[in-house]
């Protein structure tokens, strides 16, 4: 795979939840990463870019994740023999009481797809666990013990789990559950055949993530063999309530929330322009995982390198300084409607703030990027040579990103931020070393942004018309946009100028690369449809298509023109 930046390449972001395959059990899964491989690779894009592939809770976000180091057991891709231990009469028998049409139909139902897969996955692991050969119990014990740093405490989590109603809220379980130190202790006190019982199960979620392993690193070879890199991504934070923290509450500051201060961008938030985004995030005890020789950071680091050709990382100005707040976000309504001093008095003075510290001093810039940077060098320490994006977006010091840069750690561009003296920058200007994009998962599609300025009046239309404007002066356009067709002038304009700009990576949203405008989260909320949201047609079905193949023909034809292919 070249991927020096010194090649500008072209790459699709696709939530794989998304994703329709010919037989997915309603959810994108590897399956149909396979057969969006082989589309990408056809159009003449280098790389698919994926959202963190982790285990997810309650809430089903990808950064909201169970554990930094598990893989989410709906990404698999079931079928008779596939894994080898789930026969094909165990297959059909697990599916004859499931309509799976109506599964695939709308969006994803976390629920009945998540019970459907752990059916499927029970009935390999019985398979396995009564008639497996020797070469392949060696080869689970073999992965059990590369792994253990991670493996045992996430397995003994997930059945303390089960145990409790599946509910990953560690701080409220039992009392005899929440530490590890007790839980072993009430592990160890049970009767033997309790005990045999629970180690079976954790043996059943370990083989659950050695097939997950095995199935990720075949589609990784996968891709190679079509010249198509995966980028994956780890999010700057873990969850509250995840494995690690229970593992590792040492190395985690629970009484903070860390978060994003306030942005006026995000119009339809209030809570994010009046206090920030409080993403839940405890915040790291750098200190503690020193003295580990941030033990857990490298394994995070060691696990997304053998799947991904290259990575992102998510919120990377955490490392620098993070947001924090003093209150969990379940309390956010409680504290909308405050002013300053009601908030001071809630909170017994502790306000939201920069920590470890904010940037209001030379000093405060200085220690801020020295320590970053030694956090961040701990990091590409560990990816060798696999090639480390940062998202560098949101309220940016003035010294982060030539620190980043100076690294060798690619930041983001998005052309309708990128605006200096009130120009929006050419770009011919960006830093080769940079990935530009119009959209991410968390912003609106360019469509939409459309339809809110000129097809349908809301509250955020002006915000929208600005925003389409600027990317019509990235484009070349003139940018009163108001007798301008988009399909005809502003669509093929903008995609151009994307794929012409200076930068290593072009990214395209597959919601833009369509000209769709649903979403896939709206941040700042909890609403039922956030990551649920599929994609309309199956991969076959673009190809298929008559006006999506035209428009992939246009695509193809920019990607050759602009030297991306």
């Amino acid at each position: 795979m070249n991927l020096s930046p010194e090649n500008r390449i072209a790459g699709i972001l696709v939530p794989l939840f998304a994703l329709r395959g010919e037989d997915d059990l309603g959810i994108g899964d590897i399956g149909a990463l396979r057969e969006f491989i082989d589309w990408a690779a056809e159009i003449g894009f280098k790389l698919v870019q994926l959202l963190p592939i982790n285990e997810t809770g309650t809430d089903n976000s990808p950064y909201n994740a169970i554990s930094a180091l598990a893989i989410e057991p709906t990404t698999l891709q079931l079928r008779p023999n596939f894994p080898e231990d789930l026969t094909a009469e165990d297959f059909d028998a697990t599916l004859a009481d499931v309509d799976v049409s109506k599964l695939r139909r709308g969006g994803v139902k976390y629920r009945q797809v998540k019970k459907l897969k752990r059916r499927l996955l029970e009935k390999a692991f019985a398979n396995f666990s009564a008639r497996a050969t020797q070469d392949r119990r060696a080869g689970f014990r073999k992965f059990c013990e590369e792994e253990a740093a991670w493996l045992h405490d996430y397995a003994f989590f997930r059945v303390l789990m089960e145990e409790n109603d599946d509910s990953p809220a560690w701080n409220r379980w039992p009392m005899q559950h929440q530490s590890i130190q007790r839980a072993r202790a009430w592990l160890h006190d049970l009767p033997q055949d309790q005990q045999a019982a629970i180690t079976d199960r954790q043996n059943f979620f370990s083989y659950l993530q050695w097939i997950a392993h095995q199935q990720w690193r075949e589609i990784k070879s996968y891709a190679e063999g079509r010249g198509v890199a995966l980028m994956g991504d780890i999010p700057f934070g873990i969850s509250y309530y995840s494995a690690d923290v229970f593992a590792r509450p040492d190395e985690f500051a629970l009484d903070w929330s860390g978060g994003a201060p306030p942005e006026l961008y995000f119009k339809d938030d209030k809570f994010t322009q009046k206090w920030g985004q409080n993403w839940g995030i405890p915040l790291y005890r750098w200190d503690k995982m020193r003295a580990n020789n941030f033990e857990w950071w490298r394994e995070r680091v060691r696990a997304i390198r053998r799947i991904f050709h290259l990575f992102r990382i998510d919120h990377v100005l955490g490392f620098y300084r993070i947001y924090a707040f003093p209150w969990r976000p379940r309390k956010n309504k409680q504290f909308l409607p405050l002013d300053q001093n009601q908030m001071l008095e809630r909170t017994g003075g502790r306000a939201p703030h920069f920590a470890p510290r904010d940037d209001q001093t030379p000093e405060n810039c200085e220690a801020n990027r020295r320590e970053g940077e030694g956090y961040l060098r701990v990091v590409l320490e560990e990816a060798g040579a696999t090639r480390v994006i940062g998202e560098d977006l949101g309220t940016v010091p003035d010294y982060a990103r030539p620190n980043l840069r100076a690294l060798g750690i690619a930041g983001f561009k998005i052309p309708q931020w990128e605006v200096h003296d009130e120009q929006v920058t050419p770009g011919s200007e960006y830093q080769r070393l940079s990935v530009a994009t119009y959209t991410t998962h968390d912003h609106k599609p360019i469509r939409a942004l459309w339809g809110e300025a000129f097809e349908h009046s809301t509250a955020t239309s002006e915000q929208s018309k600005f925003d389409l404007a600027k990317i019509a002066l990235f484009a070349g356009l003139d940018p009163n946009l108001d007798k301008v067709d988009f399909e005809k002038d502003f669509y093929p304009a903008i995609m151009e100028a994307l794929f012409k700009s200076n930068a290593w990576i072009a990214i395209v949203m597959i919601t833009d690369l369509q000209a769709r405008n649903y979403r896939f989260n709206v941040p700042g909320t909890t609403g039922s449809s956030n990551w649920t949201r599929r994609m309309q047609r199956s991969v076959a079905q673009l190809r298929s298509n008559r006006k999506t193949r035209a428009r992939i023909r246009l695509i193809r034809d920019l990607l050759e023109k602009s030297g991306r292919v």
